[in-house]
């Protein structure tokens, strides 16, 4: 995907949120939903003005400091390598804020027939399975992909410990979209721990690739 055809739908779907804000603005309560914990239970409220248009702002700001970092990363070369993919990355991180920022509205406005969990974990997930993917694509850099010491300072490295992130992603993906279907503490502990655990693993294991390196 070309960075052009990624700004504009970006644009596109943040101008949409933002439109869609204004259009219900008079049939929004005056505290919106802005946090769900694990039992899928409100625990935290906002303003009207920012419940409607915090995330579009917020998504606004990550899509230009998406766009700056290829052209400030002292590897661009590299990143220019796999920019479609992480192009294609962008639209769908952009897609998934304004997703989430639906849900809210939704709840908002008194749609409250489904688990906030079910409804963003099959996206969780999909995009989970995206970054897998970016991970296999990826060359070194020192923003996008499994930044740690060992990784930036070899491409077997980073290469190596990129297969494997790739594949960890893609089933914390799998196992995101399992836990769509159980909701409340299943759903989490399906996706936090396989994460959490995941990247501890990586870490660990860039560096037990870079010390047989080195020792070679």
């Amino acid at each position: 995907m070309s960075t052009r055809t990624t700004l504009i739908l970006s644009l596109v779907l943040i101008l949409a949120a933002t439109l869609v804000g204004l259009l219900l603005w008079n049939q929004l309560p005056d505290q919106m939903a802005s946090h769900w914990n694990e039992n899928d239970q409100v625990d935290g409220t906002m303003s009207k003005f920012w419940g409607t248009f915090m995330m579009p702002l917020v998504t606004l700001g990550m899509l230009v400091l998406f766009l700056i970092i290829p052209s400030i990363d002292p590897l661009k070369a590299n990143i220019a390598q796999f920019r479609g993919a992480f192009n294609l990355f962008i639209v769908i991180i952009i897609a998934f804020m304004i997703y989430m920022h639906g849900l809210t509205l939704a709840w908002s406005l008194g749609y409250q027939n489904f688990k906030m969990s079910m409804a963003m974990l099959p996206f969780i997930g999909l995009l989970f399975i995206f970054i897998g993917y970016m991970l296999r694509q990826a060359k070194r850099n020192f923003f996008i992909g499994i930044r740690t010491p060992w990784t930036l300072s070899s491409d077997r490295v980073w290469a190596e410990t990129h297969r494997l992130g790739s594949t960890l992603f893609i089933a914390c993906g799998v196992l995101s979209i399992i836990g769509a279907f159980f909701g409340g503490m299943t759903a989490f502990w399906l996706m936090f721990v396989p994460l959490i655990g995941s990247s501890i693993f990586l870490v660990v294991y860039s560096y037990v690739l870079y010390r047989r390196e080195t020792k070679v």
